[in-house]
């Protein structure tokens, strides 16, 4: 036998041990993920670094047998590794641009509504629902979990994101994530990190320094994957200080695997990949490569390997925790096939209850609502209330059961001319008419205030529904709301003085005619199920629990940056828009945030500032009192409270609980979410992260919570003080 052959059976029997090790449920994740490595090709691991975005491709090209979603990274079926069937998005399983034709999905409301719920539950059952529709759609990868911090209330993606508080997001997106990855099946993270306007997203730096990075929008990201532990991470488009996001050393080694030790892998956004070397600097994997324009990940990596600028190991690095994620998720030993028959009813179900939850009252001066049984005429106004609910557009589109209408987006230029806003689920006017068949309801489109005010005047109760879209890849220019809706509910409101007014939007609105309206109601982008849980709030059927999870602004000279960032930056023209990527529109530039850490209400709080509505701030049809306010310090910050339904109705409250010290703004530290019969009473404890109300020292590479006297702040919103009382700290130093 010749030492060629006999090399060739020694590496086919290491390879045939190295299979059978990989298969085997009784190794590690780790010890599984080794094992494949070792029998793979060179081919098969650059297989599993890279992939295409369907759509983009022919038709005939697309691979046959799996489910058509946002992207796909081919198996190694003779080593018993499936592909990775990828699909968008937070709020359910996406259709884009219907390609599984007439495929819906159920339709969660938007990721704000689900902060405004302030419930982990909510969250964690809403995960486990879209999670569970991916897999019985055969994807096994979903790209949920956004929580970046809401900075600007005019960035067109905060609708997907969980607010400007880095305890309620983390927590939020934690149980979300949660939930998702209990279908055996990947969830991200995203988008890593400080990806905060979609202006420029491509092209501008978010600058930064450390400690208000760590303080803010990291610890969102941290406080998330602690409770929800992400099989993997979607790096953003933005550079930070200087550095593309997914080729970001400090964001990908130091924060994400040496501090944090996050063990799975790190996909790009679509689009976002500018070199092979990033996979030396924590990238794993690039998605969408046509978007890209360049197969960082494919051809030109074997190139870059074959010239020694990415060494074999950098490869074999990112194939094993590719690999390992896939055996430690279930990916490998629990398929998902697809084809399984889905319980839209009982989803739906599942939409409703987020819904419901997430719906604040703002304002409901002389009890207009719930709307009273008296109340025998009631006219319904505007926002297309009687075809469906408004959705936000982009990659977390869904198309919901039962279909929805589109309408041309209209914006005199940039990326949002192009996209579509959508009405779908249960329509609010058909539902109100199901819940009071006793009332005589009518409905006027609202394209004519005046014939709007005329039709307002002879009713008991005048309903205007208010919109404000937002859609990726897009910022809005100001917080007006969409066609003249302030000039009609004015008018409305001029013409019946029991006007309410139900607002559908992805972020906070100003509100010019707030005086004049006695009841508003903010119901966001709700969901499948978003008209009934409409109705069933304005009527009574539900008692609103939601609490406000961003910072209504007055005006926008509130704001630390009055002007958006990059409004006024130059344009790409046809060369630089090559370059800098076809989502770019403009050529760099810089991003600053005057607020750092002090994000939102924290803001509010260090200036001195009166919003229009504080965050955390939410009404109820009953009231709420409490007392017995105890804390205990030293070592650790716990906070104890009663809270006592005083009213004649059944609800639940959001009590909230912030720590103040000398020379930083409040924080919230924890809340409650008692549901409470009429008189009764329950005990609320919350234990303090320190990191929360704790310092970071970038040169030490550790939290640090200073000796001294701490305010504790228990109240309904952020501006709102129930109770107060002092107690000291001892120094603690905790690693990041």
């Amino acid at each position: 036998m010749t030492m060629r052959r006999i090399a060739c059976v020694a590496l086919l029997a290491t390879s045939s041990i190295a299979i059978a090790q990989s298969v085997d449920r009784t190794r590690s994740a780790d010890a599984r993920a080794a094992a494949t490595v070792q029998a793979m090709t060179p081919e098969e691991k650059i297989r599993l670094l890279h992939g295409p975005m369907p759509s983009l491709l022919p038709a005939a090209k697309r691979p046959a047998g799996v489910p058509i979603g946002a992207g796909i990274i081919m198996g190694v079926p003779r080593l018993g590794i499936p592909d990775l069937t990828e699909t968008d998005a937070s709020l359910g399983v996406s259709n884009l641009n219907d390609l599984r034709k007439g495929d819906v999905a159920t339709a969660l409301p938007s990721g704000m509504a689900l902060a405004a719920s302030w419930d982990p539950a909510v969250a964690r059952e809403g995960g486990a629902m879209i999670g569970g529709e991916a897999r019985d759609k055969g994807f096994n990868v979903m790209l949920v979990g956004g929580v970046n911090i809401v900075r600007d209330p005019r960035a067109g993606r905060n609708f997907e994101y969980l607010g400007e508080d880095p305890l309620l997001a983390g927590t939020l997106v934690g149980a979300q994530i949660a939930g998702v990855q209990s279908n055996h099946i990947i969830a991200t993270i995203k988008h890593f990190a400080a990806n905060a306007i979609e202006t420029g997203r491509s092209v501008h730096t978010v600058d930064m320094a450390e400690a208000p990075l760590r303080e803010s929008d990291l610890l969102a990201f941290e406080i998330g994957m602690e409770k929800g532990d992400p099989h993997a991470v979607m790096c953003g488009y933005n550079r930070v200080n200087g550095v593309y996001s997914c080729e970001n050393p400090f964001l990908l080694n130091d924060v994400l695997r040496r501090d944090w030790g996050f063990e799975g892998f790190v996909m790009s956004d679509w689009g976002a990949v500018h070199s092979s070397e990033a996979i030396l600097k924590g990238l794993d994997q690039q998605s969408g490569e046509q978007i890209d324009g360049k197969r960082w990940f494919s051809d030109l990596m074997q190139t870059a390997v074959s010239e020694g600028r990415v060494p074999q190991g950098a490869i074999d690095t990112s194939v094993r925790r590719i690999l390992r994620t896939m055996y430690a998720s279930g990916v490998v030993d629990h398929p998902a096939t697809g084809g399984a028959t889905i319980d839209y009813a009982r989803n739906g179900e599942v939409a409703l209850r987020a819904a419901e939850a997430g719906i604040v009252l703002l304002r409901n001066e002389g009890g207009v609502l719930p709307l009273a049984a008296t109340a025998r005429t009631i006219v319904v106004i505007g926002g297309h209330a009687d075809i469906g609910v408004l959705s936000g557009g982009g990659s977390s589109q869904v198309r919901p059961v039962g279909g929805f209408t589109l309408e041309e987006r209209q914006t005199g230029g940039g990326a949002a001319s192009f996209a579509k806003r959508s009405y779908g689920g249960t329509a609010p006017l058909a539902a109100l008419k199901a819940i009071r068949p006793d009332a005589q309801i009518t409905f006027v489109d609202g394209s004519d205030p005046a014939a709007a005010a005329a039709a307002a005047g002879s009713a008991d109760v005048a309903i205007v529904f208010g919109e404000k879209w937002s859609t990726e890849a897009a910022d809005n220019k100001d917080l007006s709301l969409d066609r003249n809706g302030d000039a009609l509910i004015a008018a409305v409101a001029a013409a019946n003085p029991r006007t309410v007014v139900v607002l559908e939007t992805g972020n906070p609105v100003a509100m010019p005619w707030r005086d004049r309206v006695p009841a508003i109601v903010a119901a966001w982008f709700p969901g499948q199920r978003g008209g009934e849980a409409i109705a069933r709030v304005l009527t009574g059927a539900v008692n609103p629990s939601g609490h406000l999870p961003v910072t209504f602004p007055a005006s926008l000279s509130q704001l630390p940056n009055p002007a958006l960032p990059g409004s006024d930056a130059v344009p790409a023209d046809a060369a630089t828009r090559a370059i800098y990527g076809i989502m770019a529109g403009t050529k760099p530039f810089a991003v600053t945030f005057p607020e750092g850490a002090d994000a939102g209400y924290r803001w509010y709080a260090a200036k001195g500032l009166a919003p229009l509505y504080p965050f955390g701030h939410g009404l109820s049809y009953t009231s709420f009192r409490y007392d017995r306010l105890a804390a205990t310090g030293g070592k650790a910050l716990t906070v104890r409270f009663s809270v006592t339904n005083t009213g004649q109705r059944a609800g639940a409250d959001v009590p909230q609980v912030y720590v103040t010290r000398p020379g930083k703004a409040k924080r919230l530290i924890g809340w409650g979410k008692p549901m409470l019969a009429p008189g009764e009473t329950r005990e609320v404890s919350v234990v303090a992260d320190p990191r929360v109300i704790g310092d970071y020292d970038a040169k030490a590479r550790r939290w640090i919570v200073p000796a001294g006297a701490y305010g504790i702040e228990v109240g309904p919103s952020a501006t709102q003080t129930s109770l107060r009382t002092r107690v000291r700290l001892s120094k603690q130093t905790l690693k990041p």
